[in-house]
């Protein structure tokens, strides 16, 4: 073992994983964004198109210190630019377009596992490789969907809080709260708390394939 994901991921014969991680991430990380963008563009902002993030490019969504912190240790993030003033309802509009990117990867994790559930067969050996795929989609969607919900700003779950609250809008107006959000966030991945939302997803994930599975034979 080098410390390198991707390199121990391959040299442990684990090939399909490092390529599901791959394109899940930047698929998922530029649909989440994309989503962004169309619920701004619905509620009148056309900030998302003026800016031509509306691509389906992931280094535009994701920039290039997100693709080389991802080569490094294998997580990323992504922004989408949109300009809440011009939501033609307000704090409902801020709420939607917040909501819009988590949602985009609840549906896609629903999509990818109910596929899996009709495909596979939970009790036959090893899985084959476009099960892995569909597994690791519905896996990282789930996490994702959990990550952006939580109220740490600058994360998606806090735009929504703040569209909700008076009192912790105000909380989050501090010249330090986007500096501590971030470092509560880096320590919640570095804690054993990581692993526990990995571990949920994971369960989560296969128990729902299987409870398709149940459904369609």
């Amino acid at each position: 073992m080098t410390g390198w994901w991707v390199h121990d991921l391959w040299n442990s014969g684990r090939g399909t994983e490092l390529v599901s991680w791959i394109f899940w991430v930047f698929a998922s990380i530029t649909l989440h964004e994309l989503a962004h963008g169309w619920a701004a563009i619905w509620e009148g902002d056309d900030t998302p198109r003026a800016q031509g993030r509306m691509t389906g490019n992931p280094v535009v969504h994701m920039g290039m210190p997100s693709i080389v912190v991802f080569l490094i240790i294998g997580i990323a993030w992504g922004m989408m630019p949109v300009n809440p003033y011009n939501f033609r309802h307000g704090k409902w509009g801020r709420i939607l377009v917040a909501v819009a990117g988590p949602a985009m990867n609840l549906v896609l994790a629903i999509v990818s596992l109910t596929v899996l559930g009709f495909i596979f067969n939970p009790w036959e050996g090893s899985p084959a490789p476009i099960e892995t795929f569909l597994l690791m989609g519905g896996f990282l969607n789930l996490v994702l969907f959990a990550l952006n919900m939580l109220p740490v700003p600058p994360l998606d779950g806090s735009m929504i809080l703040a569209n909700l609250s008076t009192t912790v809008a105000r909380w989050y107006t501090h010249p330090q709260a986007q500096v501590a959000g971030l470092l509560l966030f880096l320590a919640l991945i570095w804690s054993n708390m990581f692993g526990v939302v990995f571990e949920f997803a994971r369960e989560t994930a296969m128990n729902y394939a299987i409870l398709v599975f149940n459904l369609v034979h």
